[in-house]
C-alpha cells in the first residue's frame, strides 16, 4: 500500500462521513420553490409567479445511489437541470448526461409513455446550467459540451456524433454576472456570503472564525439572514466540512503529485543501479516539488547512483 492511500484511509478513519447526501449551501438557498422559480425567471426572462406549475425532479441517492444532483425540475415543458461547482470540471456534460437519462426515465415512467409504439413520445425540453463559484478565473459565461470528451476518428464530424449534452457555465463569483444577480436576490446574497468567507480566509482567520464573522455581518445586513438565524449551527457545521474537504483535496493533490515524481526518480536511478534502501527513504520522504524537480532532471541526466548523490548534494549534506 502506498504512502498516499494509508494518509487516506488514516483520513477516513478520522472523520465520520455520511452516506446520506449532505446539502451544499447553494441547494439549500433554492430548496424551495419560490426561490428556485425566481432563479429560473431571472435566467429565462420569465414572470412565473405559480409554484404549483414546478414540478421538482432532483435525484436523490436514496433511491439512485451514487446519481444525485443538486436542483432539477420541470416548469412550462422544460427541464432544468442546475448543478454548483466550486472547482472547473470539464466532464460535467458526461454527469450532466447521466443525470438527464435517470431523470428522463423516471419521468416516462410516471407519465406511463411507451417508447416502443408508433407514435412519437413527447419529453420536455433539457437545459443545463452549472453555476461557478471557484478560485479560478473563469468568464461570465462558456459553454461546455459533452462531444469535446469523444475520442476523435478521420471520419468525425458534427453529423457522424451521435449524443451532445451542452452545459452553460456561469461564474456567480461575486462581481460576474451582476446583471442576473440584480433579478435574484437570493443568488447575489448566495455570492456576497461566500465572498464574504474567502475573503476573511484571506485575510488569515481561521475557517471557524471566516464562517462566524461572515454568518454575523450577512444577518446584520440582512443577507440570507432566513437561512442563517434559523439554521445557524447546520450552516456553520456544512461549510466548515465543505472547507475543510477543499483544503484535504488540496494536500491529497499536492501529496500525490509529489509521490509521483519520488517514484520517476528512482525510476530512473534503478536504469544505472541498484537504489538502496536509505536513498529510496529520503526521496520518498521528500515532499518539495521544487526540490523533486531538480532532482528528476539529475536522475534523468545520471550516469550512476554515485553521480546523482553527489549532484543532489546528499553526500556533502551528510544524508549518506
Amino acid at each position: 500500500m502506498t504512502r498516499i492511500r494509508k494518509t487516506v484511509n488514516r483520513f477516513f478513519r478520522r472523520i465520520s462521513i455520511r452516506k446520506k447526501y449532505k446539502d451544499a449551501l447553494f441547494r439549500r438557498c433554492f430548496d424551495n420553490k419560490k426561490d428556485l422559480l425566481e432563479l429560473y425567471n431571472a435566467l429565462n426572462g420569465t414572470v412565473y409567479d405559480d409554484t404549483d406549475k414546478l414540478q421538482i425532479t432532483t435525484l436523490d441517492d436514496c433511491i439512485y445511489l451514487t446519481y444525485k444532483n443538486d436542483l432539477s425540475f420541470i416548469i412550462s415543458a422544460t427541464l432544468n437541470l442546475y448543478e454548483h461547482q466550486s472547482t472547473y470540471n470539464p466532464n460535467m456534460p458526461i454527469r450532466g448526461l447521466i443525470y438527464f437519462a435517470r431523470i428522463y426515465e423516471a419521468y416516462i415512467k410516471e407519465h406511463q409513455l411507451s417508447v416502443y409504439g408508433k407514435t412519437l413520445v413527447k419529453l420536455p425540453e433539457p437545459r443545463y446550467i452549472i453555476f461557478y463559484n471557484g478560485k479560478d478565473d473563469e468568464p461570465d459565461m462558456q459553454e461546455l459540451r459533452l462531444s469535446d470528451a469523444f475520442e476523435k476518428t478521420e471520419n468525425t464530424s458534427a453529423n457522424t456524433v451521435a449524443l451532445e449534452c451542452v452545459a452553460v457555465m456561469l461564474n456567480i463569483n461575486y462581481g460576474h454576472n451582476m446583471e442576473l444577480m440584480q433579478k435574484c436576490r437570493r443568488l447575489h446574497d448566495y455570492a456576497y456570503f461566500v465572498n464574504e468567507v474567502n475573503q476573511n480566509l484571506d485575510k488569515g482567520y481561521s475557517y471557524e472564525k471566516s464562517i462566524n464573522s461572515a454568518m454575523e455581518h450577512c444577518v446584520k445586513n440582512n443577507i440570507l439572514k432566513d437561512i442563517l438565524n434559523k439554521q445557524r449551527s447546520e450552516v456553520f457545521n456544512l461549510l466548515l466540512n465543505e472547507f475543510d474537504v477543499k483544503s484535504y483535496e488540496r494536500w491529497i493533490r499536492a501529496e500525490s503529485k509529489a509521490e509521483g515524481k519520488s517514484e520517476d526518480i528512482i525510476e530512473l536511478l534503478e536504469d544505472v543501479g541498484e537504489v538502496s534502501d536509505s536513498l529510496r527513504s529520503h526521496i520518498m520522504g521528500q515532499t518539495d516539488l521544487a526540490t523533486l524537480n531538480r532532482w528528476l532532471k539529475l536522475a534523468a541526466r545520471a550516469q550512476s547512483i554515485e553521480a546523482f548523490e553527489r549532484a543532489a548534494g546528499l553526500v556533502n549534506a551528510g544524508v549518506f
